[in-house]
């Protein structure tokens, strides 16, 4: 067995194999660019060495070689599926710990996997089988298969570049758009089409193959609550499956992994209709799964549970499996969520910033990598300081629960999300609560379109956030007015009069919307009222601190938020509590007449961390309402910035090129004289 182990990755896998490779009395080894320097998976490992790019195959060996690395372990994403790069590390004298370049290859090109594991009996989805088909042959292959169909990419995944077509009127753009994603996406328009399985569900099996020839299913992961494409929720075992349909995808998955020769852990993705009563082969991934989490806690093998990460371990070092598909079992339910800086009340734009503070489940920052005692497990890449950036991808954390049933697995992972809370970035925290509360998740109704038909909950914002924010506020100034100046008190000093109260006007901060609110607070803190609107009613409320924590009472009702502040003369207030997270400050006075009457409230800022594409004004140019200013692209998404008003481009920040953090101002646009 190697001793020291390379990852060539980085976030929450990089530190999940540290974790395995610790546990066994291994070196870990970490590789980071500059922006990851301070990153949780350079301070979890043992040894971390600089390389220029993550997919500088080159680099990272040389990096692993210098600091006497004996194996490489790529996770998923970046180079794990790359058969070069597998080939390069054989090359270098490192063990490989993942397949084979040649099933690498195989699985790694749609048309040729159909073509491989066809022949083994593995149910294909009907559709072409041929490549390098014409516009022409797509569009006939497409007719002959009948409507729907779904168009996508030979040699990439993800879900990029995938369209379903509904009618013949609408295949020739569809034909064009996939293959300009395709090249976009992987340097390769080739496309193949499918039959479209109305109302699909994702379920795929977890397989484990040694170099002796034995091979093993652990079951099945649902993974139909998608969004784009890409996974949201993943859970074991799926809520529609029987025995016997667990049996035959599990076989067919064993066989797809003998027909091409593997060896490690590979996951052997299938589309099923509403009732799997039938199931087609879709892809395989040559490497371990973001989701392999809920595969870990259900599965047992002889009553024991097993660690995914130390099974590739152990099948790269030459060892047996030792043991057999009658040896592995299921136990429970479990379920997994992603956490994304992104912002879904804006279409799920990923986001970006520093994040100030976090809590996960259990009331402190330590990871943990078992929900054995009815807790959560989390698998995070970030921690409090993380510069959240576009340069890769914006999954956060995983959050996992166990229970004994599915019911308790979603009720534990409820509570799970309502006791985790990141400051500093927008994240999908609260909406998640929301997705895993409807009626059909929690009935297992689950279909591959369903998360699209969801509505998104409008942004709100509470009146007990409000008052949390006010009375922060005052516990702030009032440790600054400690002293006995009554002209240093909060409210100031009148003669003959109680104090005034203190004021704020606030507006939603980083990237959230809302109009201005008025809130008063008169009183110190612990015997407070609060008015909440111009028009509001006069409300006692009692708030204090309890490190970082602003402990309100309103209305009868004491809740617990935990805040962090930005800095400067605009700083932002966080506030979190129970999911939900709420950024807000303070607006200046004469921001506020200026939007009171029509103008613009400060710079125009970037609406989410990426890279300027085009600056289409230069400063003092006159624009109108709507024209294009700026735009602004991240994770292959671009956002046009607009002019708000007819005016004049003053402060132009921008610069085509620049990399921007979310809200970074960039232009703004001074309204002409009687706007």
């Amino acid at each position: 067995m190697f001793q020291s182990v390379l990852i060539a990755n980085r976030g929450e896998i990089a530190v999940r194999i540290t974790r395995t490779l610790h546990a066994r009395g291994l070196r870990a080894v970490a590789v980071y660019t500059d922006p990851d320097a301070g990153a949780p998976h350079v301070a979890a490992a043992d040894v971390a060495v600089r390389v220029p790019d993550y997919l500088d195959g080159a680099a990272i060996l040389e990096a692993g070689r210098a600091v006497g690395a004996q194996a490489v372990h790529p996770g998923y994403g970046f180079l794990a599926e790359n058969a070069g790069f597998a080939r390069q590390v054989a090359d270098a004298g490192l063990t490989w710990i993942g397949p084979p370049p040649e099933a690498i290859e195989a699985m790694g090109d749609k048309i040729r996997a159909k073509a491989t594991v066809g022949p083994a009996g593995v149910p294909l989805v009907p559709g072409s089988d041929g490549s390098g088909l014409s516009d022409a042959e797509v569009a006939a292959a497409a007719r002959g298969i009948g409507f729907p169909v779904l168009l996508k990419p030979s040699a990439g995944g993800g879900g990029k570049g995938m369209h379903v077509v509904e009618r013949d009127g609408d295949l020739e753009d569809a034909i064009a758009a996939a293959r300009r994603e395709a090249r976009g996406s992987f340097g390769d328009d080739t496309l193949l089409v499918e039959r479209y399985v109305t109302d699909p569900r994702h379920v795929e099996i977890q397989v484990l193959a040694d170099a002796h020839g034995t091979v093993v299913h652990l079951g099945e992961r649902e993974c139909s609550l998608q969004r784009r494409h890409q996974k949201v929720v993943e859970e074991a075992p799926s809520a529609v499956l029987d025995a016997t349909q667990r049996h035959a995808m599990g076989q067919a998955a064993v066989e797809a992994a003998r027909a091409c020769g593997y060896v490690g852990a590979g996951t052997v993705e299938f589309v099923t209709n509403a009732d799997a009563s039938e199931f087609f082969f879709l892809e395989m991934n040559t490497r371990l799964q973001v989701e392999h989490p809920v595969t870990e806690e259900v599965v047992r093998v002889r009553s024991g549970r097993l660690d995914l990460v130390a099974e590739q371990l152990r099948i790269a070092a030459g060892e047996e499996l030792g043991y057999d598909q009658g040896d592995v079992t299921l136990e429970g339910h479990a379920v997994e969520v992603r956490l994304y800086a992104e912002d879904p009340a804006r279409g799920f734009l990923p986001t970006g910033g520093r994040v100030l503070d976090l809590v996960w489940p259990g009331g402190d920052a330590a990871q943990r990598s078992s929900t054995i005692d009815g807790g959560a497990r989390v698998d995070a890449g970030v921690a409090a300081g993380t510069e959240v950036g576009s340069r890769y991808d914006p999954m956060l954390a995983k959050i996992i629960t166990w229970g004994r049933d599915r019911a308790s697995a979603f009720d534990r992972l409820d509570a799970a999300l309502a006791a985790t809370t990141v400051l500093g970035v927008r994240t999908n925290l609260a909406w998640l609560r929301t997705l895993i509360a409807d009626e059909d998740v929690r009935a297992g109704r689950l279909d591959t379109g369903l998360i699209a038909r969801l509505p998104v909950p409008a942004e709100d914002l509470p009146d007990d956030v409000l008052a949390a924010a006010a009375l922060a506020g005052l516990l702030d100034l009032a440790e600054k007015a400690a002293g006995d100046d009554p002209f240093d008190r909060i409210g100031g000093w009148r003669l003959g009069a109680d104090p005034a109260p203190a004021r704020w006007r606030v507006v939603p901060a980083a990237g959230a919307t809302g109009d201005p609110v008025d809130v008063a607070v008169a009183g110190p803190p612990h015997a407070a009222v609060v008015t909440i609107g111009a028009e509001g009613t006069p409300r006692p409320a009692q708030g204090r601190r309890e490190g970082a924590d602003v402990v309100l009472t309103l209305d009868g009702a004491t809740r617990r938020f935990r805040t962090a502040t930005t800095g400067g003369a605009d700083g932002v207030r966080w506030l979190g509590r129970e999911g939900g997270v709420w950024a807000l400050r303070e607006q200046e006075r004469l921001r506020a007449a200026r939007t009171a009457a029509g103008g613009q409230d400060g710079p125009l800022t970037a609406p989410m961390p990426g890279t300027v594409t085009a600056v289409e004004v230069a400063e003092g140019d006159h624009v109108t309402a709507g024209q294009r200013l700026v735009v602004v692209e991240a994770m292959k998404m671009e956002h046009v910035v607009s002019a708000p008003v007819d005016g004049v481009v003053k402060d132009l920040a921008a610069t085509a090129g620049a990399a921007v953090a979310l809200d970074a101002p960039l232009v703004t646009v001074v309204p002409d004289p009687g706007e």
